[in-house]
């Protein structure tokens, strides 16, 4: 079965475990994180989703054109980072038309795919999904089926769905928006082994087992963040030890994953999987 690879591009310091932490001045490391996947992309001969964030694009517009035309999907993960909570609703609106038209103007293709900072969807913040059919989004990748201090719809389906605008948990088959949530084991509970922390965390034959457990009935939908797989990633002494532990552990370890998971695995863009759902 081939499973999804995505990419959040977002500079190293919009994680919300440093945003009390960070020094004035900052240097985001986009190029330097982001060259080591694509080289990896490349060697495997494998495409994945981009969600990029506006700020980014913004700065780096060269590396976002030359993304795309290697062959990867350019997709939208808002503008600022802030989350869903903090945005409200116009001020979500006014980010989505603001990437929209900054990724558009760089790529010449509007992008049809979403994802919300920190997994910002769920019920609170329901009132996304209709305005991400308002710009003209063909799929969401933001619902996470568990719950943690930052996110989480615990009960919301394991698979490719189209979330109810009453109740983003419940498949509505006459919904405008697909979705295409995070991926768990379920083993007991729900065991996140998408990406990210989960990534640097678990041990490889484990998150090895689970997708091929996963592939059983559905795609894996993997996701990264390039600094978390960067070594020179500012490591900030003053953060408190939790957050240090989820924003450092296995940072040195994470990229050598990531070719794991592409040696042994087949992966493609979520766009490639609209046609199928």
């Amino acid at each position: 079965m081939i499973n999804a690879l995505t990419i959040d591009l977002e500079p190293w310091y919009a994680s919300e475990f440093l945003t009390k932490y960070l020094p004035e001045e900052k240097d985001d490391q986009i190029e330097e994180a982001v060259r080591p996947i694509l080289d990896l992309l490349d060697k495997y001969e494998t495409k994945a989703t981009f969600f990029v964030l506006g700020i980014v694009a913004e700065k780096h517009p060269g590396l976002i054109r030359e993304i795309y035309r290697k062959g990867h999907e350019i997709a939208s993960h808002a503008y600022s980072h802030k989350t869903l909570y903090e945005l409200g609703e116009d001020e979500f609106r006014k980010e989505v038309e603001k990437s929209t038209r900054l990724l558009e103007s760089i790529t010449g293709e509007k992008p049809i795919g979403f994802r919300a900072p920190s997994f910002s969807i769920n019920n609170s913040t329901k009132w996304a999904l209709r305005i991400l059919e308002e710009y003209g989004f063909k799929y969401d990748s933001s619902i996470f089926p568990i719950k943690t201090m930052l996110y989480g719809v615990p009960n919301a389906p394991l698979h490719p769905y189209r979330p109810s605008k009453g109740d983003v948990a419940r498949h509505d088959p006459d919904g405008d928006i697909i979705e295409f949530p995070m991926t768990v084991l379920k083993f007991g509970w729900n065991i996140p082994v998408a990406g990210g922390f989960w990534l640097r965390l678990l041990p490889i034959w484990f998150i090895r087992f689970a997708i091929r457990k996963i592939n059983q009935a559905n795609p894996a939908v993997i996701y990264i963040h390039p600094w978390e797989t960067y070594s020179r990633t500012p490591r900030l002494s003053r953060v408190p030890l939790f957050r240090r532990v989820v924003t450092y552990y296995g940072i040195s370890s994470a990229l050598s994953r990531l070719e794991d998971l592409l040696e042994k695995f087949k992966f493609k863009p979520l766009c490639k999987f609209l046609e199928e759902v």
